[in-house]
């Protein structure tokens, strides 16, 4: 049966693969001035705040069917406040990347200015999804314990 505690783990690291290219992508158009790099990290970028966006909604939704009692809790409230600065600061850098594309602000210090608010995005997804894993592999959030995988066939090795 589909759990929809699966679906955040499912989405949440296409946002995560797309900051951290769009960061590459802003840093490279910087250092050759080339303004097909700073397009296609705009595009990443924009992808990526609607991948995070997805990826904080199914997480609020996975983490409304976990118990959230005693170190469990804690840590789910740590990743959800990681999760929730995450989100508006690439909301923000978005938004500011926008601006400079529609005024045409491609290259100088305001490009270097994207780079260290990417910079940013990337270091605060990073903790994020850090602290997403120890919700996983330190507190066991989400998994079905007590489910074991069915012992080899003998005559099948």
């Amino acid at each position: 049966m589909f759990d929809p505690q699966h679906i955040h783990p499912m989405i949440v690291h296409f946002p995560i693969a797309l900051i951290i290219v769009a960061f590459a992508a802003e840093l490279v158009g910087a250092i050759l001035q080339r303004e097909f790099f700073t397009k296609v990290a705009l595009l990443l970028l924009v992808l990526g705040v609607l991948g995070g966006i997805a990826a904080y909604i199914s997480g609020s939704i996975a983490g409304d069917h976990i118990t959230k009692a005693g170190a469990l809790g804690a840590a789910l409230e740590e990743h959800d406040d990681a999760a929730t600065f995450a989100l508006w600061t690439m909301i923000i850098v978005a938004l500011i990347r926008l601006l400079m594309a529609y005024k045409k602000w491609v290259f100088g210090w305001r490009q270097w200015l994207a780079v260290i608010l990417l910079g940013l995005s990337v270091a605060a997804i990073a903790r994020t999804g850090y602290l997403g894993g120890e919700l996983v592999f330190r507190h066991a959030a989400g998994v079905q314990v007590g489910q074991t995988a069915p012992a080899p066939d003998e005559d099948t090795h």
